[in-house]
């Protein structure tokens, strides 16, 4: 038997480059007649977003030349940045905000004038030429910007008609088939769109004008999202009225579930332009739906509610569309990327039309994820997947657990999937075991489990990814001395909450994480301004609150090396947060690193400072704990070591 190699210094062929350069960013296929399209985020291209074309030759090919960029900054976080109709395509370019209309093969045409404005949820209303969109309005420099729902003429590119506005937030606009009704989601500070929403319909004119508009589900205690139409005119839509997330219809009146699951039917709605559900006729849905952190492919009677599960291959799902026999959606599983997916429902044949990764990997490799329950405060459980170290190569060392990182993941309402990952993979093929923790707070466990983190961030997260990690120590699957905690945004918080108030982990990495809460509440867009309102408290009111869940003023109780990642254009959280508390953490003269990368906002889109974000942490632990890290990886600098 050949010698064992010490934990965290494996040799791996998953290389940070390879991670860098051959991830696509998939989003938001559409069906439009024999058409499939697409958006392609390329690190290679420094994040650009393309619009892409797959005729049904087969044939792929960019619509959308360079330099343009079919992103949405309304939210911030974006979505619904751009739609087909009849071959036409209307989209949100980037860098000026302005929707422009494209014919492939032609120059893209500017169809709304210069100015403040941002646009998301596109809708082409054919019948009366015109565009059914959201709009963000931030002309007023000194106050938040303002939402509304809109009519854009797609002749002049002039806003033609406001259809409804005066409520904090809009979504989702769904035009009837025969034009009649519009249906739309709104709600308003402090909550969020997953904490309460308002499901609103309008009987429209033969200009399009509203004539009176009833309230058909939601409230504050309830989220009611993703409304679309039958092809027979009766409304559908998701709500957690009663716990889950389940499918609900409304025939005029106040809604009733289609059928009553314990199964969350869709994703937090974090971005613009997501469905996870459409009709192959007025008596039939394909839906997906997750249990247990794993996602599913469904058929469901709308007449029975009966739900049939469909047998795929695919553990994950997102972004679902269907048309006429066919459904083209995100989907992938723990040995299969994330890629655009297309079924044909009459040959019973799935073909897959670009992948998020075109490397291939040994599957020696790669590790695979076992979904754990562990023991948590309260006398609750939480949830989690575990990724053993594997290496094909390797002789594992026998006498000695392997060191476990803790990944926390962000929103903080979210939720890690059943998906593959190199960049888990990066961790577990030289040695490192992975625990991605779904702590209390994260979605797809019902709306109490989401609700568990109200009023609690930086208590339950921590608590929970504390407990992980010492159960899997109790296992003898984790070496308890050498426990890290990684996360990015909220998952960066909750890092640093662990750092601080806690003695479990011994090292850690923040990327993009939050320090300051307070600087959180008074510096941030309007999506999120209040959003701590519901996880930590009102502000001002509740400012001591606010001061004793921030690790900046409790930087003297970190006694575990951090290392900082964070882009210079981070408007969700800005680089002041991170500079503030790597200083912190320097004064007190304890290990840690900076790195910042110029130009990048919320989250790193370019290759070459993806691949330097995990060389650098990788780095970091090296040699932090002591171990060997490949020659050819440029050292990070560490402060007080």
């Amino acid at each position: 038997m050949p010698n064992p190699t010490p934990f965290g210094s494996w040799p791996s062929p998953i290389s940070a480059d390879m991670i860098a350069s051959a991830s696509l960013r998939l989003g938001e296929p559409r069906l439009d007649g024999e058409d499939v399209y697409f958006l392609e985020g390329r690190p290679s291209e420094k994040g650009r977003v393309v619009i892409v074309r797959r005729t049904p030759d087969g044939e792929l090919a960019d619509i959308l030349p360079a330099p343009y960029d079919a992103r949405s900054r309304a939210h911030e976080y974006g979505g619904g940045a751009y739609t087909v109709h009849q071959g036409v395509v209307y989209f949100v370019n980037f860098a000026d905000q302005r929707i422009y209309t494209l014919t492939p093969g032609a120059e893209p045409r500017p169809l709304t004038p210069e100015g403040s404005l941002r646009y998301a949820d596109l809708v082409v209303d054919a019948r009366r030429n015109r565009l059914l969109c959201i709009v963000e309005d931030h002309s007023q420099s000194d106050q938040q910007a303002e939402n509304s729902l809109v009519a854009i003429d797609l002749e002049s590119g002039e806003i033609a008609l406001t259809l409804a506005e005066g409520d904090d937030f809009y979504s989702n606009p769904a035009l009837s088939p025969d034009g009649t009704q519009l249906a739309w989601t709104a709600w308003n500070h402090p909550n969020m769109p997953w904490d309460g929403t308002e499901l609103w319909v309008a009987d429209l004119d033969e200009r399009g004008r509203p004539q009176g508009r009833w309230q058909v589900a939601g409230g504050e205690n309830e989220s009611a999202v993703q409304p679309q139409w039958s092809p027979d005119g009766r409304l559908y839509y998701i709500s957690d009225q009663y716990n889950w997330w389940n499918l609900h219809r409304s025939d005029g009146g106040e809604g009733a579930p289609v059928l009553e699951m314990e199964a969350e039917f869709c994703h937090p709605q974090w971005v613009f332009g997501r469905f996870s559900y459409g009709f192959l006729s007025p008596q039939t849905i394909l839906t997906i739906y997750t249990q247990h952190g794993e996602w599913f492919l469904g058929m469901l009677d709308t007449e029975t509610g009966k739900l049939r599960p469909i047998q795929t291959p695919y553990t994950y799902f997102d972004y679902l569309m269907v048309s006429e026999e066919r459904l083209v959606c995100l989907a992938g599983s723990a040995t299969e990327p994330n890629s655009v997916r297309l079924l044909d429902l009459l040959a019973d044949e799935w073909h897959t039309l670009q992948r998020a990764s075109d490397v291939t990997v040994d599957p020696g490799y790669l590790a695979t994820p076992q979904a754990v329950e562990f023991p948590t405060a309260n006398n609750l459980t939480a949830h989690g997947l575990y990724y053993p170290p594997h290496n094909k190569d390797i002789t594992p060392p026998s006498d000695e657990a392997p060191p476990l990182i803790v990944m926390s993941h962000g929103g903080p309402t979210s939720a890690t999937p059943s998906l593959f990952d190199l960049r888990i993979s990066y961790w577990t093929s030289r040695g490192f075991a992975v625990l991605d923790v779904n702590y209390g707070g994260s979605s797809g466990y019902g709306r109490d489990y989401r609700q568990r983190l109200n009023l609690q961030w930086g208590i339950v997260d921590v608590q929970d990814c504390e407990n992980g990690a010492k159960y899997l120590a109790q296992q003898g699957l984790a070496d308890p001395a050498r426990l890290i905690i990684r996360g990015g945004s909220a998952g960066g918080y909750t890092t640093l909450c662990a750092l601080t108030f806690g003695k479990t982990f011994r090292a850690g990495a923040s990327h993009y994480g939050i320090g300051d809460l307070e600087t959180l509440a008074s510096d941030t867009h309007k999506f999120e301004s209040r959003y701590l309102d519901t996880l930590i408290g009102r502000y001002p009111q509740d400012k001591d609150t606010y001061i004793a869940r921030s690790p900046i003023h409790h930087y003297r109780q970190i006694s575990a090396p951090v290392i900082f990642f964070q882009g210079s254009e981070d408007r969700v959280v800005p680089p002041n947060q991170s500079e503030t508390m790597f200083n912190a953490v320097r004064a007190k003269e304890i290990p840690t690193a900076y790195v910042l990368f110029e130009g990048e906002g919320h989250g790193f889109r370019q290759a070459a400072n993806i691949q330097r974000a995990l060389e650098a942490e990788l780095s970091f632990y090296g040699q932090v704990f002591g171990f060997a890290v490949d020659e050819r990886i440029p050292p990070v600098e560490i402060e007080n070591l």
